[in-house]
């Protein structure tokens, strides 16, 4: 009688036991393929870099000596435009594909993915076709963009990424181009909601190139004196680059030991004018 009882007891238990392996692989279901609202598109600013934000020639008043008297701006302003000149042609086409993403609504086409599809024309004035996956996992969102240029080449992978569910950090992988999908350029990124700080890196990761590893790094923070920075890295120089600047005033800095054979900041003024640094 008593094993009997023993022996009913053992399987209430084990049966209480598995129940609970039941609700928690039901828990956890629902942890990793969310099938609520689509994914938050992380913002525009997280894929394209703001080259517009360091002060521009246009307010910098021009002299006969503009070349002498303001060499450190000049000087800063020529590496941040080498970098924006890079990427901003080979970039046109996936810029304009997730920019444009923002115009349309998703569907979902199955338990924990979404889709963006939509026409989009970028510079040129050739429509092309978008095709951008949201994909949830209880991490955050993996990202897929295909794109397609009728009669050239259809659903080409051009980029990847991941973020975390409320889009505060993440990385995009972009590959060149459809006829030559090597990788080309890591992008990482973060952004602070609350105090408005928020930073954005393009690393050269192309295979065997000699500047792979080199980035430029550009961020916006809370400094009250300057309150926006470049880091450039010419990985084939092992040199680093570091540019500081206030967004309201335009006065800035530079450090660039290559160029200026030491380590010391050279500053500038709100025309741009070579000064003593504070």
């Amino acid at each position: 009688m008593q094993n009997f009882i023993s022996s009913k007891y053992f399987k209430y238990i084990l049966s209480l036991f598995f129940s609970a392996l039941i609700l928690i692989s039901c828990k956890d279901d629902s942890t990793t393929n969310p099938i609520g609202e689509a994914p938050q598109l992380p913002p525009a600013s997280t894929f394209k870099m703001d080259f517009d934000s360091f002060p521009a020639s246009a307010i910098m008043p021009k002299t006969s000596t503009d070349s002498t008297n303001k060499s450190n701006w000049y000087w800063a302003s020529f590496n941040g435009v080498v970098w924006q000149t890079l990427v901003t042609a080979g970039m046109a086409i996936p810029v304009a594909a997730f920019v444009e993403s923002f115009n349309h609504d998703p569907q979902q086409i199955e338990e924990g993915k979404w889709l963006w599809t939509y026409e989009f024309t970028p510079l040129g004035g050739i429509k092309h076709t978008a095709s951008l996956y949201g994909i949830l996992s209880s991490e955050g969102v993996n990202w897929e963009m295909y794109i397609t240029k009728e009669n050239v080449y259809s659903d080409f992978l051009w980029y990847t990424g991941e973020s975390d569910l409320l889009a505060t950090h993440g990385t995009w992988t972009l590959f060149f181009e459809p006829f030559n999908p090597t990788p080309w350029i890591e992008i990482e990124w973060e952004r602070n909601i609350q105090d408005s700080t928020a930073n954005i890196k393009y690393t050269n990761i192309i295979p065997n190139a000699a500047d792979n590893g080199g980035y430029i790094y550009y961020g916006i923070t809370d400094d009250l004196d300057y309150d926006a920075f470049y880091e450039i890295l010419n990985k084939a120089k092992e040199n680093t680059i570091s540019i500081k600047w206030n967004r309201t005033s335009h006065e800035g800095r530079v450090m660039d030991p290559n160029h200026f054979g030491d380590e010391e900041w050279h500053c500038w003024d709100s025309i741009g004018n070579n000064v003593d640094c504070p």
